[in-house]
């Protein structure tokens, strides 16, 4: 049950940090602000393939699939990083 609430904790807490920046770039239009949107979606959608992988579908292994979007997320993250210095 405690391990429900933090699985659920970690998907809820990056999905909001993911909307605060975005909604911060839409105010702001500070590029840095987008690319670290972008991550947390990628992390917030990591989180919520580990809360099924764990939770829902133990016997299922999603060790793959919720690592692409954490991936994906950090790629684009670095990537705004490197272009926003030139």
């Amino acid at each position: 049950m405690i391990g429900l609430i933090v699985y659920g904790l970690c998907v809820v807490t990056s999905a909001l940090c993911a909307v605060l920046l975005l909604r911060g770039y839409a105010r702001s239009r500070v590029p840095l602000l987008l690319w670290s949107g972008l991550c947390f979606i990628g992390l917030a959608l990591n989180n919520l393939l580990l809360f099924i992988d764990v939770q829902m579908a133990p016997m299922i292994d999603l060790s793959t699939w919720r690592t692409v979007p954490a991936l994906v997320g950090v790629l684009l993250l670095l990537y705004g990083m490197i272009w926003e210095t030139r």
